[in-house]
């Protein structure tokens, strides 16, 4: 296989690999343990929970942008 798509799909790969590794994460995190719910009172728990889930989002997306803007040799 060519290098320069072998390149390509591996850049592709990583991208969907790491947003899966997101959404499981803060699923988990937010569903299973409770903290994406407000039950009767915002609690510190849900703060925090939205201040990663924003911030982690931030950052996935960032570098996600910083990882495809690079031009993949020979394309």
């Amino acid at each position: 296989m060519e290098p320069e798509i072998l390149a390509f799909l591996k850049r592709i790969a990583l991208s969907i690999s790491l947003g899966v590794l997101w959404m499981l994460i803060n699923s988990t995190v937010g569903i299973m343990y409770g903290y994406a719910f407000v039950e009767d009172k915002v609690r510190l728990g849900n703060i925090l929970f939205y201040i990663w889930f924003i911030l982690s989002l931030v950052a996935l997306v960032w570098y996600l942008r910083k990882r495809w803007s690079k031009p993949i040799e020979g394309l």
